[in-house]
């Protein structure tokens, strides 16, 4: 059986092949996140609130690169189902010139709106300054978020995402050093650029990231023979790949714009609550990350086999999927609501920080089945070629959803801070619901159903 040929074989394989390098993949990248919070708290609370808003800021235009990262990875691992050699190829040459002139043009766009976006959700003062100096600089690291996400998508597609998990491991070691060594400088030589010298680190350590990405891209054997005359664009492959990208990345885009209506809502509380939430928001992501991993590596699994018509097998993807998520949320939702307040004090000792951030974690542990089924979800929905679906959902409960229920629970109800958190918990499990009723409706169009069909 070939590693990357996800038709055959048992399905654990796939996941351990694929699952638990994504998730370490994801873990140190979550883990460089964490240190640029670090570095942050050393200068201030309002350098924790500025990185906050200004990185909510930059992934509103990386919205575009994790969707072309999903697109690459549905749309090739159907053409390697259906065994379709140079239509395989072509995708992905198509995909990287796509990477290409989509990155020049977000910088533009992110260089006008960016200022906008920042004091949208922020009050004049010292961390909006602080958030939009980071931003400016953060926009030349564009380049190496987008295509490396891009040329994961391909990696994947072919069972590989242990090349990512080595790429960030080594950026977030090399960020350990560049970060101090860009905000303080080198004694007596050099001053260093203070708060700023965080996003030159990203940019320096995420470029070096892209070139290894792209070539092992370049070495894969469908790249064999490819030329720079076959990254031209074809308008018909820009077509299949708008079409399955701009439902994931207007979902993702949704996703941020909800980011930005919960600090919205934060910041009547003051830059503690901000902080607090930026802070909390990085320990959820650790530990949502097996999760991540197992639903990231459901989307090839499901996409190889949904192209060679395989549907038992896209189903017992999804049901091996859950059976994962349901045995790792006795683990993550016990830490959460107990471990909140130890892992809080590992970034910051302002008390109320604290506090506020260890509110949000409590209510968060209620939800970490309920993310784990609506990742899977979006997963399938994406490998069955009906990403407009994850988007419609997206923008219920991400746009709607969270905004409308925020306002109930503060606006009407008069809560404090726990009013956002209920809102954002309200939004997710009536979200969740939703995907339950659309999974199924459009898998029994596409497959016959999420149930196994009798003989």
């Amino acid at each position: 059986m070939a590693k990357d040929d996800l038709t055959t074989g048992p399905m654990i394989l796939h996941f351990k092949n694929l699952a638990i390098p994504a998730a370490l993949g994801m873990l140190f990248t979550t883990l460089y996140n964490v240190v640029d919070v670090y570095y942050a708290g050393q200068l201030s609370t309002e350098a924790q609130a500025g990185l906050a808003i200004g990185f909510q800021a930059f992934f509103i235009l990386m919205a575009v690169g994790f969707g072309l990262g999903s697109a690459l990875s549905a749309l090739v691992s159907n053409a390697k189902g259906r065994k379709d050699s140079s239509g395989t190829r072509a995708l992905a040459a198509q995909g990287l010139s796509f990477g290409i002139l989509a990155t020049l043009t977000l910088m533009l766009v992110g260089a006008i709106a960016g200022p906008h976006l920042i004091a949208l959700v922020s009050e004049p003062g010292g961390y909006r300054d602080a958030a939009q100096g980071y931003f400016n600089w953060l926009i030349f690291a564009l380049p190496g978020f987008f295509l490396a996400y891009g040329g994961n998508g391909i990696l994947q597609a072919h069972g590989d995402s242990l090349s990512m998990q080595r790429a960030m491991m080594v950026a977030f070691f090399a960020n350990i050093g560049l970060n101090p060594l860009m905000m303080f400088g080198i004694p007596g030589l050099w001053d260093g650029m203070g708060f700023n010298g965080i996003a030159v680190a990203t940019i320096l350590s995420q470029t070096g990231v892209m070139f290894f990405i792209l070539s092992r891209v370049l070495k894969l054997e469908i790249m064999t023979g490819v030329q720079l005359s076959d990254l031209k664009p074809d308008w018909a492959s820009y077509r299949a790949i708008i079409g399955q990208l701009l439902p994931a990345s207007t979902a993702m885009f949704v996703m941020f714009i909800s980011g930005f209506v919960v600090q919205f809502a934060l910041k009547d509380f003051g830059g503690s609550a901000i902080a607090a939430y930026g802070v909390a928001l990085r320990i959820e992501q650790i530990l949502l990350l097996p999760v991540l991993g197992m639903t990231g590596a459901l989307l090839p699994i499901a996409g190889q086999n949904f192209g060679a018509e395989q549907f038992d097998r896209v189903r017992e993807a999804l049901f091996f999927c859950w059976k994962l998520g349901f045995a790792m949320t006795l683990v993550a939702t016990p830490t959460l609501w107990f471990g909140g307040g130890v892992a809080m004090r590992l970034f910051t000792d302002d008390p109320d920080v604290i506090a506020v951030g260890v509110s949000y974690l409590r209510v968060d542990g209620f939800l970490f089945p309920i993310y784990m089924m609506l990742f899977s979800i979006n997963s399938l929905l994406q490998a069955l070629q009906r990403p407009i679906w994850t988007l419609w959902i997206s923008i219920y409960r991400q746009g709607f959803g969270v905004a409308f229920f925020i306002w109930i629970f503060i606006g009407v109800f008069d809560f404090d801070v726990w009013g956002v958190w209920f809102g954002i918990a309200t939004a997710v499990t009536s979200g969740w619901i939703i995907a339950l009723f659309v999974a199924n409706g459009v898998a029994k169009q596409n497959m016959g159903g999420l149930a196994r069909v009798s003989a």
